[in-house]
């Protein structure tokens, strides 16, 4: 009983705290009738004026979770500026309209639960004293429904009123409470077709990111071999020419010039390993992620401290996290002023999960540092999602996710 009792108080609550969503949706839905009248006007402004109604339905979304014990996910794509396009397209959505289907199922009828529940509590005692002083009541009071002018009626009559409410207490309250929370997952959920819509969208952008990545890869790899190793070999080719040239006549500066071009073909094979470990770093091949990384730490100027699991991920999962980490490094050690900075990599599922973090001066902008937008576009090229959280002066926390089944 005492577990009964405690599963409706806490139903009970649930269904008045719906009431910060249900209260806001049965007022809202008083000014939809001058949207109504006003909706060809009114249309550039649409996307505007259902921000409200998101932010509402975003707050009921994570009551529901909680309760139900997973996540709704929000349907919400992304919206540009006000206009006239993007006020049809909003009038078009199907979201719009559950949206909007959710709060006439959820306003007045959440008014109704809370207020049921929240009076079943006081009715039972108040019907089980009625037999005490049912004579003293006003002429005309019933219990059950019946009018109470005899003992007879005042002894059983309450009870059987006792009986009902605490029937609907202990056993439809929370029942109540669970189906009001499935209404708002069903209404408010992304439909299938939304989903697909979505997941159409992200991969379109991870593959317009991807393209990018790959063509800023290709420059920066032609820029190297023309600049650095193209540049070393040519020298070193004009140097043999005049080495072969002065080699009858001085036979002494023809050696020197021998020994300079291969001095410069040797800096040219030094750059040209560079370039190779910029595509993908051998080490990551004799090593493996681990190994790899504990070695980049290694080589840093502040304490890094690793927590790195063992095992071979698919290659390409392994280069993308060891260049996000790498270039997480490089950022700490050029703009964090970090004293200390800690690297985790986990196997969670399919996923591996990547964080960099440092007690550094946080601040990080992903959309003005190049080398965040660059590990932003690499991740996205394969699938994964990124997380940057940096407030002023509490350190930067960099997350990767990079599916990796195989």
């Amino acid at each position: 009983m005492n577990k009964a009792l405690r599963r409706s108080a806490n139903a009970t609550g649930t269904l008045v705290a719906a009431l910060r969503t249900a209260g806001p949706a049965l007022v809202g839905l008083l000014p939809l009738a001058f949207w109504a009248v006003l909706l060809l006007p009114a249309l550039p402004w649409l996307p505007e004026a259902v921000r409200p109604l998101r932010a509402l339905a975003d707050a009921e979304r994570r009551r529901a979770g909680r309760l139900l014990g997973r996540d709704i996910p929000s349907p919400y794509r992304r919206t540009e500026a006000a206009s006239l396009g993007q006020g049809i397209a909003l009038l078009r959505s199907p979201v719009l309209w559950r949206d909007l289907g959710w709060m006439a199922a959820h306003g007045m009828p959440g008014l109704v639960m809370a207020v049921l529940a929240l009076g079943l509590w006081p009715a039972i005692p108040f019907s089980a004293s009625l037999p005490l002083w049912w004579w003293a009541a006003p002429e005309g009071s019933q219990s059950a429904f019946v009018t109470l002018d005899s003992w007879p009626k005042a002894l059983t009559l309450p009870f059987l009123q006792v009986a009902l409410d605490g029937f609907l207490l202990l056993w439809l309250v929370p029942r109540l409470a669970r189906w009001q929370a499935r209404l708002s997952e069903l209404l408010l959920r992304p439909t299938r077709r939304t989903s697909l819509a979505e997941r159409v969208e992200v991969l379109t952008e991870s593959r317009a990111e991807a393209l990018e990545a790959h063509g800023a890869e290709l420059r920066r790899i032609e820029r190297d071999l023309h600049d650095g190793t193209q540049a070393q070999l040519v020298a070193a080719a004009l140097r043999l020419g005049l080495a072969d040239r002065r080699f009858d006549a001085d036979p002494d500066a023809s050696r020197a010039l021998f020994l300079e071009a291969r001095a410069g073909v040797e800096e040219a094979l030094t750059q040209l390993r560079t370039v190779i470990r910029g595509i993908y770093p051998p080490i990551l091949s004799d090593r493996g992620l681990a190994g790899a990384l504990r070695a980049l730490a290694a080589g840093q100027q502040i304490p890094v401290e690793m927590d790195v699991v063992e095992g071979r991920v698919p290659a390409a999962v392994e280069a993308a996290a060891y260049f996000v980490v790498a270039e997480a490094l490089t950022n700490i050690a050029k703009h964090s002023a970090a004293g200390h900075a800690w690297v985790s990599v986990r196997r969670e599922g399919s996923m591996l999960r990547v964080a960099v973090r440092d007690d550094g001066k946080g601040g990080a902008d992903p959309d003005r540092g190049s080398g965040l937008a660059g590990i932003r576009r690499r991740v996205a090229a394969l699938d994964g999602t990124t997380r940057i959280d940096s407030p002023d002066g509490a350190g930067t926390t960099l997350e990767v996710d990079l599916p990796c089944e195989s």
